[in-house]
């Protein structure tokens, strides 16, 4: 245990070091949470009542969500371990004394963590400050606040061990880039990253609300804004601990396949 949180403390560190970047992504977050929210008040001033969430839960899942945005976002893969797989510097982490998986794993975690923490606080502190009733608002209680911060850390790791499974598949089509759009946009989309969940057509709906993808972000933002709470909320945590345990047997049993069969090639 103490090999893999001394991968997090070190990866945290270097990740941190990268501010620039962290700046540009703040502007994009600033530009992109307006804007949605302006789209979705035009919307919400033609008819409120016909909407499934009320505007100001609406404005707390958007401004929350572009705040964690590099925790949640399946479109964040790990360049090195793609460039790792296909050049086949491989080699030199089988060599290592730690299991691959659960390396890669710490690292998702560690460089997610880092980027969210240079991000979310200024987006945060505006989402706060600025007038209704595009104003984020606070959890409707501590319960729920706390529902929350149990769902994002599982969102979290949802998240990490789906990215996990695109990793392994490049062993067997060596080129990430078709597996790496598809899941992207198929992720982002079904976890409520472009519409929340609650917008979608009943029956498309229910059917999304069971896939791994409702168990991201779409759950821990609907905690915070309250949309969710009471017997929905215990049991939206409970599919995300389902779909953590099924993703991280399935990437497992992927990658003891592909340990058996990979072939690096050069020297």
């Amino acid at each position: 245990m103490k090999k893999y949180m001394a991968i997090i403390r070190i990866r945290f560190s270097n990740s941190l070091q990268y501010r620039t970047a962290a700046l540009a992504g703040l502007v994009t977050q600033f530009a992109w949470g307006f804007m949605e929210i302006l789209a979705f008040s035009a919307f919400y001033r033609a008819n409120p009542s016909a909407f499934p969430m009320t505007f100001s839960q609406t404005v707390s899942y958007i401004w929350l969500q572009q705040a964690l945005v590099m925790l949640f976002m399946v479109w964040f893969f790990e360049a090195d371990i793609f460039k790792a797989i296909s050049d086949g510097s491989i080699a030199y982490e089988l060599a290592r004394p730690v299991d691959l998986y659960n390396r890669w794993f710490c690292q998702s975690i560690a460089n997610r963590l880092s980027k969210a923490v240079l991000r979310c606080i200024p987006i945060l502190i505006v989402a706060f400050l600025i007038p209704g009733p595009f104003r984020m608002s606070l959890p409707p209680s501590a319960a729920q606040f706390l529902l929350f911060l149990i769902s994002a850390a599982l969102s979290l790791c949802v998240v990490v061990v789906f990215s996990m499974i695109i990793y392994i598949s490049t062993f067997y089509t060596l080129s990430p880039i078709g597996v790496r759009i598809i899941s992207a946009v198929l992720a982002d989309f079904l976890a409520g990253g472009t519409v929340p969940l609650p917008f979608f057509p009943p029956a498309f709906r229910a059917v999304a609300e069971l896939l791994p993808f409702a168990a991201m972000q779409n759950m821990p933002l609907r905690l915070y804004s309250g949309n969710i709470a009471g017997s929905d909320a215990v049991r939206g945590i409970g599919l995300q601990v389902f779909w953590l345990l099924a993703l991280t047997l399935i990437g497992k049993l992927m990658m003891r396949h592909a340990l058996k069969r990979v072939v690096v090639q050069g020297g």
